[in-house]
């Protein structure tokens, strides 16, 4: 296993990192999700273990609750070896408090997801979304108190667009509060909006990246074909949440699957892989709900890929250029009758 520290802390992790996602006690409100039972967990979290994972993802939005139990049950004994990071903002209960980032929905969440894992502290508090009823400043107030309540020992954000992660940061900064140690983004290679402005932003503070979702819901696999796609045992059939272009992603498999091949490696550890090239890449979190899957994962962490293969991946899966990224990398250093005349 390759270890790092968390972004500019000196929070020591493992570079993959082990999602607790798919564990439930009973609720299936995403069945195609939620569908692992406390023993499997335990038999997952232990073989996480045995491969030097210490890393430990989880949500107080997952399963009502009931992964945060059966992870906090599956790590009880070895709780002072592992680094556990849940979430906060996500709707958890019916009433109208019960959701967002404000300051009582956040000093309301973490206790109860402290009683749920059953600790006195949680290593990485994150807050799951943006809320766009609540001002910023009361949010970076709240998860400060975390911090100094000792109920958290850093604090992170997901799902975050890059202007407001800045503008937290520079509140955090100017008024003494707990800085935001990373960020916990989609990135696969299916996936690399980050690259636009996420990845350049934490760059430029020093955050650490965790990456979800890094076989894009399972598609980078391999697994999938035309024909299976649809099937109503897979994930596609209920969690399709990832917007990309399916052709695409089957033409990018067969590609990867010459790579693979040539490693002797599988096409979900050249995906795996391929992240953990990145620089700006910390720890990529496994979700997978059985232990083949996971088996497999683990052998990213073996593999390494060579420059050309991550550069013909790059060129395979390049974003489209969005307004003003094009511009400034592009256009900006020209002389502007050279930029205008390209527009006649």
């Amino acid at each position: 296993m390759q270890y790092t520290t968390l972004g500019n802390t000196g929070l020591v992790v493992s570079r993959l990192a082990f999602g607790a996602m798919t564990f439930t006690a009973g609720d299936r409100s995403i069945g195609a999700v939620y569908k692992t039972d406390a023993e499997a967990a335990a038999a997952l979290v232990g073989k996480a273990l045995d491969a030097g994972i210490n890393f430990f993802d989880t949500a107080d939005a997952y399963a009502s609750g009931q992964s945060e139990r059966i992870l906090g049950e599956a790590l009880r004994t070895r709780r002072d070896e592992v680094v556990i990071a849940t979430k906060v903002g996500f709707r958890t209960g019916t009433p109208l408090t019960q959701a967002g980032l404000s300051r009582r929905h956040i000093l309301w969440s973490v206790d109860q997801s402290l009683k749920r894992l059953g600790t006195d502290w949680i290593d990485v508090y994150i807050v799951h979304k943006e809320d766009p009823y609540t001002p910023l400043e009361e949010t970076l107030s709240a998860l400060d108190e975390v911090i100094r309540s000792g109920k958290a020992r850093y604090i992170g954000f997901s799902n975050w667009s890059a202007w407001k992660v800045a503008a937290a940061l520079e509140i955090q900064k100017a008024n003494g509060l707990a800085p935001f140690t990373h960020g916990q983004m989609h990135y696969s290679l299916l996936g690399r909006d980050v690259e636009r402005d996420v990845i350049p932003m934490i760059q430029r503070y020093g955050l650490g990246l965790t990456v979800w979702s890094p076989l894009a819901s399972g598609f980078l696999s391999g697994k999938y074909t035309r024909e299976n796609l649809g099937d109503p045992d897979n994930r596609y059939s209920g969690f399709d949440i990832l917007p990309f272009d399916k052709e695409q992603g089957f033409r990018l498999v067969e590609r990867m699957r010459t790579i693979a091949d040539a490693h002797g490696a599988s096409v979900a550890q050249v995906a795996i892989a391929w992240l953990l090239a990145k620089k700006a890449v910390t720890s990529v979190l496994l979700g997978a709900s059985k232990p083949h899957q996971l088996a497999d994962n683990l052998g990213a962490a073996e593999l390494t890929l060579t420059e050309g293969e991550i550069s013909a991946l790059d060129a395979e899966t390049v974003p489209a250029p969005v307004y003003p990224n094009w511009f400034i990398d592009n256009l900006a250093d020209q002389p502007v009758a050279q930029v205008l005349g390209k527009g006649r």
